[in-house]
């Protein structure tokens, strides 16, 4: 069996080496030689994926940092803390650099006999002899032929990146705060460093305000550096179609969310899963692998990841509706749902595994 994966993000490269793994033979291709890798750009993985991660992909232990506490703040309750989730005994979630993921996989795919990596010129590839063809890339030929039709959300904002260097602490806390000018999280990622995520609503701002806005709302860290920020425009959407024949939408391609709840590769990992589950399946009762594996993953992930989609925009929605009013009475509505501990233990289970049903 061969499968050519179209990308050579992290989304193409955690699934090649998934499927390196299983003995499958992979061609990872790809066009874009010159991307350069955002250093401060930070990944969220839930337990059960860590877990999940460790097993069946590559060990990630040594380059993670584990949170055992997530909490929840709003402006509209003098940063009055809203939500509280916990797991004092293992890690809640784990937080790890970008470039530090794509590093390791790389390497590691790169020693393996089952992996090759092809580069594109003219975007052209004869694709008949692959049993699956998996497009991660917004750039591809495939992309634009078969994968144009989506359902876009704008948000008319950007999301800003960074690192701030500080003073040691524990730093196992991560923290949310829903400002006045958007969401704001503050991940740690060591003792001393940690990564910032702040969706500011409107046009851009230059690095300077949002210097300002951090020192702001930062009321936990001494902080000695603030690393050169990066930015992105802020959109969500899902594909209206997940594959043509033998080809399959994947990652970011397939499902992109606001990165408020640091959901978006969790949903990648739990895809990886479920299509690699399907792809064992059909080897061990002797069936094909083609398309009818495209029209199975459809069929198990779609209404899942589309409400997943859209409980993460009702999040985002719920508190820009506050915002927009200036008016507290939403916060103090989460605060008290929040206290019931079924209800908070709901979401937590969630937060990690995903919709189940």
């Amino acid at each position: 069996m061969r499968v050519c994966i179209f990308g050579s993000g992290l989304s193409a490269l955690t699934l090649a080496k998934a499927l390196v793994n299983e003995k499958i033979y992979v061609d990872l291709c790809y066009s874009n030689t010159n991307k350069k890798i955002n250093k401060s750009r930070t990944l969220g993985i839930s337990k059960s994926n860590f877990e999940y991660f460790n097993s069946n992909i590559i060990n990630i232990e040594k380059i993670i940092w584990k949170l055992k506490k997530i909490e929840i703040y709003t402006d509209n309750l003098k940063n009055e803390k809203i939500l509280n989730f916990q797991n004092n005994k293992d890690q809640l979630f784990s937080i790890i650099k970008n470039f530090e993921l794509y590093e390791k996989l790389n390497k590691s795919l790169i020693l393996n006999n089952y992996f090759n990596k092809i580069k594109l010129k003219k975007n052209f590839l004869d694709l008949k002899h692959y049993n699956l063809i998996i497009n991660t890339d917004y750039s591809s030929i495939l992309t634009k032929k078969y994968f144009n039709k989506k359902i876009i959300k704008k948000y008319n904002s950007y999301a800003f990146t960074t690192i701030i260097k500080h003073k040691n602490i524990p730093n196992n806390i991560a923290t949310q705060i829903f400002t006045k000018f958007g969401p704001l999280a503050f991940l740690p990622i060591s003792k001393n460093e940690t990564s910032i995520v702040y969706s500011i609503s409107g046009s851009l701002i230059k690095n300077q305000d949002l210097i300002n806005l951090i020192r702001k709302y930062n009321f936990k860290y001494k902080i000695k550096k603030i690393e050169n920020p990066a930015y992105f425009e802020l959109k969500s959407f899902v594909l209206r179609s997940y594959y043509n024949n033998n080809i399959l939408a994947f990652g970011d391609l397939l499902h992109r969310i606001h990165p408020l709840a640091g959901q978006g590769f969790n949903m990648t990992i739990r895809d990886i899963k479920i299509l690699i589950e399907i792809i064992k399946n059909k080897i061990d009762l002797g069936l094909p692998i083609d398309s009818s594996v495209n029209t199975e993953f459809e069929k198990k992930t779609r209404h899942k990841n589309f409400i997943f989609t859209n409980g993460i925009d009702l999040i985002y929605e719920f508190f820009n509706f506050e915002r927009k009013l200036n008016n507290n009475s939403i916060s103090k509505y989460v605060k008290f749902v929040g206290n019931n501990p079924s209800l908070n233990k709901l979401l937590t289970e969630i937060a990690d595994r995903g919709i189940t049903f």
